[in-house]
C-alpha cells in the first residue's frame, strides 16, 4: 500500500521535472536565434582611415598596395598600441566592392579564368553562365593558433564520412582570394607557415595534396603582418618576401596625441556618427585611388631612374632581385596616386627607404640603422658635387693606373719621386 503512493510520488515529480525544462529548451534556441539576429544586424563599423592621426608612411605603404597590389604587401613593426591592427582593418573600406561568382568558396572572378576555383573554371569551361553576386573586398585575419590545413585546406570529413567522397574544404588562403590577408604579430607565427602564406602571395595560387587530392586555386592577396620588435624578429628569408616594411612609434606631437585621443573616444561612444561625419573624406580617398589604379596603365619611368635604383640596390649589397623590382612598381604607384604620368626622382626618394630598410642584413655594432643608410646613399649619388667628386676620383684612379702600367711617371708625382725600375714593364 505503501509502494504505490510512492511510485505516484516518483511519477509526479518526473512528470514536473519535464515539464519545467522544456520551457528551458525553447528558451535556449530562441536566445540564440535573438543573439544571432541582433550580432548581423548591430556589426560595428571600422574606424575611419582619414581619422587616423600620424603615421604617415605606414598609412602610404597600405595606399600604394591598394593601388598596385603587385607591391608584395606591407610589414609594419612597431611598439603595441600604435595604431597598426586599427589602419589595416580601416584600409579595407578603401576597397571598391568585387564581382563573384555566387556561392563561390574562392572568390571566383564572374569572367576571368586566371581567379577562378576549380568549380567556376570547369563550368565556364563548359559554357555556363555564372551566377554573379557584388561583396566588399574580403578581409582575412590569420590567427596565432591556425595549423597548416586551416590555412590552405584539407579533406572534409564531413562528406568523406557520410557520401563516400573525397571533396576538398578551402582553407583561409581561398578566402582571402581577391582581398587582404592580415597577420597580426606576424613575427610570434611559425616559419613554416608564413613561408607557407608567402609562399601563395608571391605565386598568386595555392597548391594542396591531402591524401590524394589535388587542387590548384588562385590565393591572389594582399598580405599585410604586423607585430611588436620586442617579441622578437623574423628571419631574412621571410622579411625579403614583403613588399615594403615600415617602423611606427608612438606619437610624441601633443597636438596629433590629443585629437586621436578625442577621435577614439568618439567612436567608442557612437561609431555610426564618427563614420558618417568622416564619409565625405572617405569618399574623395576612395575616388582617388580608383583614378589611381586606372592611371597607373600609363605611368612611367626613365631608362636613367632604372639605373639609379638598380645602382642603389648594388652598392648596399642588397640579395636577389626583389628589391628593384619592388621600387619600380612602388614609384610608379606613387606617382599614380598623386596623379601625374611620369616618375620623377622625388619619388623613388619616399619608397626607396620602406623598400629596401628590412632587406639590409643587420649589423648590431653599427649605430646607424637600415633607413638611415639607405637614405643617406640615396643622397650620394644624386648630390651633384658628390658625383663631380666621385668622377674625379675615378678619372684620377684611372691615370695612376695607366701611368703604372706604361712606367711613366704619374700626373702630379713630387720631382725626385721614385718613378719604377728602370725600363718600366713590358
Amino acid at each position: 500500500m505503501q509502494a504505490q503512493p510512492m511510485q505516484m510520488r516518483t511519477r509526479a515529480l518526473r512528470h514536473a521535472s519535464r515539464q519545467a525544462f522544456r520551457p528551458a529548451r525553447m528558451l535556449v534556441v530562441k536566445t540564440n536565434a535573438v543573439a544571432g539576429s541582433v550580432a548581423k544586424a548591430s556589426k560595428i563599423p571600422s574606424f575611419p582611415f582619414v581619422k587616423i592621426a600620424g603615421q604617415e608612411e605606414m598609412k602610404l605603404a597600405l595606399l600604394l598596395n591598394v593601388v598596385d597590389p603587385n607591391i608584395g604587401g606591407v610589414l609594419v613593426m612597431g611598439d603595441r598600441g600604435t595604431g597598426k591592427s586599427v589602419a589595416v582593418r580601416a584600409v579595407v573600406d578603401l576597397l571598391p566592392d568585387i564581382d563573384v561568382v555566387a556561392d563561390d568558396p574562392f572568390n571566383s572572378h564572374p569572367t576571368d579564368p586566371k581567379l577562378m576555383g576549380p568549380d567556376a573554371l570547369a563550368r565556364f569551361k563548359r559554357g555556363e553562365t555564372l551566377p554573379v553576386a557584388r561583396i566588399r573586398t574580403p578581409l582575412v585575419e590569420l590567427p596565432l593558433g591556425a595549423t597548416e590545413d586551416r590555412i590552405c585546406g584539407t579533406i572534409d570529413i564531413e562528406k568523406a564520412l557520410t557520401e563516400g567522397v573525397k571533396a576538398y574544404e578551402p582553407g583561409l588562403l581561398a578566402k582571402a582570394n581577391r582581398g587582404i590577408l592580415y597577420v597580426d604579430e606576424v613575427n610570434l607565427l611559425d616559419d613554416g607557415l608564413v613561408d607557407v602564406v608567402l609562399d601563395s602571395a608571391a605565386s598568386g595560387v595555392n597548391t594542396v595534396e591531402r591524401e590524394g587530392v589535388s587542387v590548384v586555386h588562385p590565393a591572389k592577396f594582399i598580405m599585410i603582418g604586423s607585430g611588436n620588435p620586442a617579441e622578437g624578429e623574423l628571419r631574412p628569408q621571410l622579411l625579403d618576401r614583403f613588399g615594403l616594411s615600415t617602423q611606427v612609434s608612438t606619437l610624441m606631437d601633443k597636438e596629433m596625441r590629443v585629437q586621436m585621443v578625442l577621435d577614439r573616444m568618439a567612436y567608442e561612444a557612437d561609431p555610426d556618427a564618427l563614420v558618417a561625419s568622416a564619409k565625405p573624406a572617405q569618399d574623395k580617398l576612395m575616388q582617388k585611388l580608383m583614378e589611381a589604379r586606372e592611371r597607373l596603365k600609363k605611368v612611367t619611368i626613365s631608362e636613367e631612374l632604372q639605373i639609379l635604383i638598380s645602382d642603389i640596390c648594388s652598392r648596399l649589397d642588397v640579395d636577389g632581385l626583389r628589391g628593384d623590382l619592388v621600387i619600380n612598381r612602388a614609384a610608379k604607384a606613387l606617382c599614380a596616386y598623386e596623379g601625374r604620368t611620369k616618375v620623377e626622382l622625388s619619388d623613388i626618394e619616399r619608397v626607396v627607404t620602406p623598400c629596401l630598410n628590412h632587406r639590409l642584413r643587420k649589423d648590431p655594432l653599427d649605430p646607424i640603422d637600415n633607413g638611415t643608410k639607405v637614405l643617406l646613399l640615396f643622397k650620394r649619388l644624386t648630390d651633384p658635387e658628390v658625383q663631380r667628386r666621385e668622377e674625379e676620383a675615378k678619372r684620377k684612379k684611372e691615370e695612376a693606373a695607366k701611368a703604372a702600367a706604361s712606367g711613366a711617371r704619374p700626373t702630379g708625382a713630387k720631382a725626385g719621386a721614385w718613378g719604377g725600375l728602370p725600363g718600366g714593364r713590358r
